[in-house]
């Protein structure tokens, strides 16, 4: 209980940070993220500028605050869709089994044969790059993940009594699996969701990074490190900032999903 209590609260809270910043900047920020400032160009960071400004004059604290928006926008819409249709996918195929299950197993396997980031980018280079290509591209890279801890779950649940009770008393297969299949799978979904969430962040950091993200002048943490890059010399807090928020938003996820684990998981509760 005590290592769930420590790992808990800081990474509850830094992922709250998060969340909070990424709520302040829907209403307010020190400046105008956009808003040009040449006689302010690579400023250091001060008391008129907190972080210091970019190569344009742009406030970098506007710009990050605007950023952590976009990362958990895209975050939670890509976990979303990655955990609706692996959910679905992998109901079906550990429930049903037979061909069914090995067709989709099949398209699964050939899709986790390919590197997540790598299927993002060939499906950013159909889609374009855009913020709604992005959590399409990297949903359906994740949904394999997915698909797979769920079918593993419902392997194991559809033999038991209570699905056989339940069959018995003449219960449909669809009221079956969203009644007592379903409701038996939350915890490993929630404990995977919770890494998908930094998945997805670092992933589009990367893919902002490497110019196939949210297009320029809309800030992102990936966008706005590439940018820092020929800069890090003269303004190293170009490239230290967006990095620092990176680095701690993936600290406490990382911190949230172990407290998850340990308390959801009974083999875990088993070992304390």
């Amino acid at each position: 209980m005590r290592k769930f209590t420590f790992n808990g609260v800081i990474g509850g809270g830094l992922i709250g940070l998060l969340v909070l910043i990424a709520l302040i900047g829907l209403i307010w920020t020190p400046y105008d993220p956009m808003a040009l400032g040449f006689t302010a160009r690579l400023a250091a960071p001060g008391a008129a500028h907190w972080l210091g400004t970019d190569e344009f004059g742009r406030d970098v604290a506007s710009r990050l605050m605007v950023g952590a928006r976009a990362s958990v926008w895209i975050g939670c819409l890509t976990v979303t869709f990655a955990v609706v249709c692996g959910t679905f996918i992998g109901i079906v195929s550990g429930y049903a089994r037979g061909w069914v299950d090995g067709v989709i197993m099949a398209i699964n396997n050939a899709l986790l044969a390919f590197p997540g980031i790598l299927l993002a980018l060939g499906l950013l280079a159909v889609f374009g790059a855009n913020q709604y290509g992005i959590i399409f591209a990297l949903g359906i890279a994740y949904t394999p993940s997915m698909a797979r801890v769920v079918r593993g779950a419902v392997l194991s649940l559809r033999e038991r009594e209570f699905i056989e009770a339940s069959r018995v008393m003449g219960n449909g297969e669809i009221y079956t699996m969203l009644r007592h299949i379903l409701p038996n799978c939350v915890a490993p979904i929630t404990v995977l969701a919770t890494s998908m969430f930094g998945w997805a962040i670092l992933s589009e950091s990367a893919l902002s990074f490497l110019g196939l993200g949210v297009p320029p002048p809309a800030p992102t943490w990936g966008n706005m490190l590439a940018a820092g890059r020929p800069f890090i010399e003269q303004a190293v807090w170009l490239g230290f900032f967006p990095g620092l928020c990176i680095a701690l938003t993936l600290l406490g996820i990382n911190l949230l999903g172990d407290a998850l684990r340990d308390k959801l998981d009974p083999r875990m509760r088993g070992l304390k």
